[in-house]
């Protein structure tokens, strides 16, 4: 269903910056980043909303200080 593949990706982005720091590190090598077995459309658009949220709540929260 669509909506899996939604929230799959949104959750699998929101926990790809962790899994991503792990992976530079050298732990963690069976937990990918990105989850190939899923892709598609609704995935990558959840994943981008995902790894996206973190920065787009430094964003706001910068523009929003400023008075």
């Amino acid at each position: 269903m669509w909506w899996q593949d939604l929230l799959w990706g949104v959750w699998n982005g929101i926990t790809a910056w962790v899994v991503f720091i792990a992976h530079v590190f050298g732990a963690w090598e069976r937990f990918p980043v990105y989850d190939v077995a899923r892709t598609g459309n609704w995935y990558d658009f959840g994943f981008l909303v995902g790894a996206g949220s973190p920065l787009l709540g430094m964003f706001s929260s910068r523009s929003g200080s400023k008075e």
